[in-house]
This record gives structure tokens, C-alpha cells and sequence, in this order.
């Protein structure tokens, strides 16, 4: 793979804007959405039983 060069005349570099309180709210809202479903998806998750010999 070798390597991108930049035309000499365009700059590759982005400068992304800071998060407004409502898009941070949404997404931590988001977060702990997703947190809750993975833990409750551990939790339902069982051993097998193993049978013993009479």
C-alpha cells in the first residue's frame, strides 16, 4: 500500500466542530441504551447443566 500524496493545491486535514448539548445528550443517551441491552445480554446467557449418574 503505498502512500496518498496531497495535490499541491487541496489540503486533506478536516477540523471538526465541537458537539452541541443536545447532540451530546442524544448521544450518551444513546450509550447507556446500548450498555443496558449488552449487560441484560450477558446476564440471560446460561451455563449448560451437566447430568449426573444415578
Amino acid at each position: 500500500m503505498g502512500l496518498i500524496r496531497e495535490p499541491k493545491d487541496i489540503d486533506f486535514t478536516v477540523e471538526s466542530k465541537p458537539w452541541t448539548e443536545i447532540e451530546l445528550h442524544d448521544f450518551r443517551k444513546l450509550m447507556a441504551e446500548l450498555k443496558e441491552k449488552n449487560r441484560v445480554k450477558k446476564l440471560k446467557t446460561k451455563k449448560p447443566i451437566k447430568k449426573q449418574l444415578v
